[in-house]
């Protein structure tokens, strides 16, 4: 089986814990662009229920839209800016196993 290797690039990317973390996306307390307000209307998705996966109330996530569709941002998600500008979110265990920070 033929075998590939991930070709460097360079990203940006932004931890994100909270509205308002990402730069492009202004003060905390109004709706970002990049990372939006995490908005479900069923029950299980209610502002103080826990996320199974990361443990924090699903109020405190958020939303980002992708190429592939919408994901939820947990708190302390990288976000990461794609090749074409696109914007995605990252678990930090992924990040730390896939990227590392450019010197200089």
């Amino acid at each position: 089986m033929p075998r590939y290797r991930k070709r460097p690039v360079e990203i940006d990317a932004h931890q994100w814990h909270q509205n308002g973390d990402h730069p492009q996306d202004g003060p905390a307390n109004r709706e970002g662009q990049v990372v939006r307000y995490f908005r479900r209307p069923e029950p299980e998705y209610s502002g103080q229920t826990a996320h199974d996966l990361c443990g924090h109330i699903w109020h405190d996530h958020g939303w980002i839209d992708t190429l592939e569709g919408g994901h939820t941002v947990c708190p302390g998600d990288w976000i990461i800016t794609g090749v074409q500008g696109e914007f995605y979110p990252c678990k930090p265990d992924i990040f730390a196993a896939t990227y590392e920070l450019v010197e200089g």
